[in-house]
């Protein structure tokens, strides 16, 4: 177990050294701010939908090593998703990093994201690794005014 852990940390802080998907695009359809007042995170994240479908997804901003990766995993994982599944995959990944993922651990909707499992642990550091998930939701939503975690 110790293993997987040391591999989980391993994904998290590459994801944070070296952000995939961080730019700003430059037409997007949808974009919203989010910020995490408690430990300082803030990412703007920028949505391209082509209909439905998240034809390109980034962010730019700063955060902690685990606001910063969830946000690089969010786009990766999210480009080519519909609205439906990515508001799936947010509740999905809620319900793990806030240690309520289904009994079985079959976490196998998730993906590479199952790395944040560890995080449900460490109750504070649940907002760090939702925010860049609760701002997707608010520029899918439309929402002017800036996300808060609080």
């Amino acid at each position: 177990m110790a293993d997987l852990r040391d591999l989980y940390q391993e994904v998290i802080l590459e994801h944070s050294k070296q952000p995939r998907n961080y730019r700003e695009l430059a037409s997007p359809t949808h974009k919203a701010e989010g910020f995490n007042p408690l430990c300082g995170d803030h990412f703007t994240v920028y949505l391209t939908l082509d209909g439905d479908k998240i034809q390109d997804i980034t962010f730019q901003g700063s955060g902690c090593a685990i606001s910063k990766s969830s946000a690089s995993m969010m786009t990766q994982t999210l480009k080519g998703k519909t609205r439906q599944e990515a508001e799936k995959l947010f509740h999905t990944f809620h319900e793990l990093v806030t240690g309520h993922a289904p009994s079985n651990g079959n976490n196998a909707d998730l993906g590479k994201l199952a790395v944040f499992s560890g995080v449900s642990e460490f109750p504070v550091r649940v907002k760090c690794a939702t925010l860049a998930w609760h701002t997707l939701n608010a520029a899918l939503q439309g929402t002017q005014e800036p996300v808060s975690t609080e």
